[in-house]
């Protein structure tokens, strides 16, 4: 049971992430350019709080997946199980940082306090926080990979394969994020997060499936 509702708190926060991230975040946030992405928050103000709706989902399933992979793992090795419980909750707190962002956002473009173009510079720089609250938190978006990773390769209470597999993305968002801060040029920076992405949705469905092999197994 334990495995099957941790399983449930990470399709909650992939299925809020995608929505959020990949569905109504460029519909309102437009990179580069704060004047469209203020007209966006006045014009598309529900769409807009449909997406801080979908980070504050972000940042709650992602504390619950903390507690709930700590719950499950604390057995086999508590000093792995804390470590991925809290850095499942910087996790959590980086995406924080966003959604008070949006937040602060919101009500700056629905002000009637600040003029237009004080509007524009504050949104440039709360989009700026967002972008950067994201893209730095991909280093404990990588971090948290590897206790995730090492527990299921040592207990073999999962597939191994499965353990290597996130080992493998939590490497690629580390070094993906290394590249971006260091202003380097690399057009396949998505290619290096794709095995954490295959990794997180694999162990998604073997948690929903068939939970965590016993012991004797």
């Amino acid at each position: 049971m334990t495995a099957r509702i941790a399983g449930i708190w990470y399709l909650i926060m992939a299925i809020s992430g995608i929505l959020g991230f990949m569905v109504f975040h460029p519909q309102i946030f437009i990179s580069g350019n704060p004047e469209r992405t203020l007209a966006n928050l006045i014009e598309l103000e529900s769409t807009g709080r449909i997406r801080i709706m979908l980070e504050f989902a972000i940042v709650i399933s992602q504390a619950l997946t903390a507690v709930w992979f700590y719950k499950l793992f604390k057995d086999v090795n508590e000093w792995v199980a804390w470590t991925l419980g809290i850095w499942g909750m910087i996790n959590s707190v980086a995406i924080m940082i966003s959604a008070i962002s949006m937040a602060s956002a919101i009500d700056i473009a629905n002000s009637s306090i600040q003029t237009m173009d004080d509007k524009v510079l504050l949104i440039q720089v709360f989009q700026s926080i967002i972008t950067n609250a994201w893209g730095i938190g991909g280093l404990f978006f990588g971090l948290w990979l590897f206790p995730m990773g090492y527990i299921i390769i040592k207990s073999k209470r999962m597939p191994v394969w499965l353990g290597r597999v996130i080992l493998l993305g939590g490497i690629g968002y580390l070094i993906s994020t290394f590249i971006s801060y260091a202003g380097i040029d690399f057009s396949f920076g998505r290619i290096l997060i794709l095995p954490a992405t295959i990794g997180e949705f694999w162990m998604i469905g073997y948690l929903l499936i068939f939970g965590i092999r016993p012991v004797n197994e």
